[in-house]
């Protein structure tokens, strides 16, 4: 989500200078600073940057300089005129011009002031558009380097779980014959029988107790889903969908691993948890 545009344009003698930056966020946070004849404008550009741009600290910066005549404060001669006979009865002597223009109600501002803000204000949510345009475009370049990152990271999960897969099974085989081995030793040792319905009974509810189908079906099921958000086909913001998603992934993963004994899966297990906590890194990064 980090990105920068810049903009400026120059009319009617005002030039105007915009900069927008991103970094990431959870939500969308708008920081404005303007120059306070145009704070007004606050909530409308917050606005439009919010069109713009769903997730995010944003910061907008604007400086306008105005080096028309038009923009000279005027002054008000009547009331520098009662100061000045106020001054001649008190027989101040002489006093600075730039005391006089100082004090209150002697400079006046612009008689056009509405109509230099309406200017700014058309000229400024044009810039913001333009600017917003060259940090998208930035946060794009990024984007494509995450996408490559996160389509990654989902195949080596999808290869792990495959494996985990064609494993469980074998998990199951092994345990009967581990046990049927314990068991003849101590029938063995001991001159006892053991029917084999209740060798079945035992190897039964081991299965049941250590069956991980589910799990595996759910997490396929969440890589389909991650695959269509990271193609990104519908253009639609995916960061904070991304974000839940992976928690599921982990959640789906860490029932495997504390479902199943099996060293193997395990250590494909943690590999596949490695993956998903990449992935939820990268789920910041995305808007």
């Amino acid at each position: 989500m980090t990105g920068f545009g810049e903009a400026s344009a120059t009319e009617g003698g005002s030039h105007y200078f915009l900069e927008v930056r991103s970094l990431n966020n959870k939500f969308f946070k708008a920081v404005l600073r303007l120059p306070e004849n145009l704070a007004g404008l606050e909530a409308e550009l917050e606005t439009r940057l919010r069109e713009r741009l769903s997730r995010g600290t944003v910061t907008l910066k604007i400086a306008c300089t105005d080096e028309g005549e038009s923009a000279a404060y005027e002054i008000n001669t009547k009331a520098l005129k009662k100061y000045l006979d106020a001054l001649a009865g008190l027989n101040a002597g002489s006093v600075s011009p730039a005391s006089l223009l100082g004090l209150p109600g002697v400079l006046q501002p612009p008689g056009n002031e509405q109509e230099r803000y309406e200017r700014a204000r058309g000229v400024l949510l044009k810039l913001v558009d333009k600017a917003c345009d060259g940090l998208i475009a930035m946060r794009g370049r990024e984007g494509a380097t995450i996408r490559a990152d996160l389509e990654a990271q989902g195949r080596f999960i999808a290869e792990r779980l495959a494996l985990v897969k064609e494993r469980a099974p074998a998990v199951i085989a092994e345990y009967e014959k581990r046990l049927r081995t314990r068991i003849d030793t101590l029938l063995a040792e001991a001159s006892v029988k053991v029917e084999p319905l209740e060798l079945v009974r035992e190897i039964a509810v081991y299965a049941e107790r250590t069956d991980i189908a589910e799990e595996i079906k759910r997490l396929t099921a969440h890589l389909e889903q991650f695959g269509d958000l990271v193609s990104g086909k519908d253009g639609k913001p995916v960061g904070r969908t991304l974000d839940f998603l992976a928690q599921e992934m982990l959640r789906e993963a860490n029932t495997i691993a504390s479902k199943s004994p099996d060293a193997q899966v395990s250590r494909l297990t943690v590999e596949i948890k490695g993956a998903i906590d990449r992935i939820k890194e990268q789920a910041a990064n995305v808007e």
